[in-house]
């Protein structure tokens, strides 16, 4: 799976707790869940949930701890794809 293709299965996670449209429009692999996208942390775990489920991963409280921007995001799920 490339960067993109994972970028592309994230956006529809994410999107519903986008706080900010004009960030989410430019969403990239720099793009900080909380300060960019203004996403609360109640809904980032929505968000890690939502990721667990769409990718079939476990995430480990630590991961979920590091989970803060799309690159991260990418890095942890390509680790537990084996990717």
């Amino acid at each position: 799976m490339t960067k993109e293709q994972l970028i592309t299965k994230l956006k529809p996670l994410i999107e519903p707790y986008v706080q900010d449209e004009e960030a989410f429009k430019n969403l990239s692999e720099d793009t900080d869940f909380v300060k960019d996208l203004k996403v609360n942390s109640a809904n980032l775990v929505d968000i890690i949930l939502d990721i667990e489920d769409e990718f079939d991963i476990r995430l480990e409280n630590e991961d979920m701890e590091q989970m803060l921007d799309v690159k991260s995001a990418m890095e942890i799920i390509a680790v537990k794809l084996g990717i």
